[in-house]
């Protein structure tokens, strides 16, 4: 057998959302996957700031912000932030709407004062939202290091993540920018769920693009590619790898076109995904 590369998605599959701690289970199934020669890499929507805590468990590269940074060991090999007009656009027409922002730059992250509250007013007590949700409300909280927005020091940014509890409000922002930038919304499954959460993506890349961009670095066929996720921004990696992977915890758009479904996170998951699909 051939090398094998694995993608693997952080908040809500290597981890819970919001966690920089994979279980031990985890780990020790992605070291027998390397001593295997196979490589591992991160696949995350986080940008590099935020996921640098996880980097000392010594993954093979990192794709960030859902594909627009991306590196192969040390190498940077696509870098693709958004300009300054089009973040300026965004935030002032999502602001427009009440639609409430985070920037996120190569290494920091930039919330606007009240969101906090707002997730709170907006999800109930003992709704758990998404992975995304939840990795934003334990961000706020300190772990992930979400600065003000009136620290913002105009640092490129490579995303724009969104909150709001109509879609309309989303309109002027869809106007000036989906031509460029997708909306991704994620998928909400508790009624007492009524935080709208997604992200602006550019549309020249996503997390397939940059797989594709992986295995043609290092010469290695799309269809000895493995991927693991659970949320929407996982998408198009399902879509792209050889083998894709849900979670047991993942959005049921995702099950339903994943190659498996395995237990959650909670239930070691990878660790018994990676022995079912023979990569340890």
């Amino acid at each position: 057998m051939g090398r094998k590369l694995i993608f693997l998605d952080i908040d809500g599959t290597l981890t819970m959302p919001g966690s920089n701690e994979p279980p031990q289970s985890a780990l020790d199934a992605i070291r027998a996957a390397q001593k295997k020669e196979n490589l591992v890499f991160l696949c995350s929507g986080r940008n590099p700031g935020m996921l640098a805590p996880l980097l000392k468990y010594n993954f093979d590269g990192v794709i960030a912000c859902a594909g627009g940074y991306v590196t192969v060991g040390d190498e940077l090999i696509y870098d693709m932030p958004m300009t300054a007009q089009e973040t300026k656009i965004a935030v002032e027409k999502l602001h427009e709407k009440g639609v409430f922002c985070t920037v996120e730059s190569r290494d920091g992250a930039f919330g606007d004062s009240d969101i906090g509250a707002f997730i709170e007013n907006s999800i109930g007590p003992d709704s758990k939202g998404n992975s995304e949700i939840e990795r934003w409300r334990k961000a706020l909280a300190g772990s992930l290091g979400i600065r003000p927005m009136s620290e913002y020091d105009g640092s490129p940014a490579y995303k724009v993540v969104i909150m709001c509890l109509h879609p309309e409000q989303l309109i002027p922002a869809r106007e000036a920018l989906e031509d460029r930038y997708k909306f991704v919304i994620q998928e909400i499954t508790d009624p007492s769920h009524r935080c709208i959460n997604g992200e602006l993506i550019n549309r020249k890349y996503d997390k397939g693009r940059a797989i594709l961009r992986v295995c043609e670095h290092l010469g290695i066929p799309v269809s000895d590619t493995y991927g693991f996720g659970d949320s929407m921004n996982d998408l198009e990696m399902i879509q792209t790898v050889g083998t894709s992977v849900c979670m047991a915890n993942g959005a049921q758009a995702l099950k339903e076109i994943s190659d498996i479904v395995c237990p959650s996170v909670e239930e070691d998951g990878l660790a018994k995904a990676f022995e079912q699909l023979e990569l340890t």
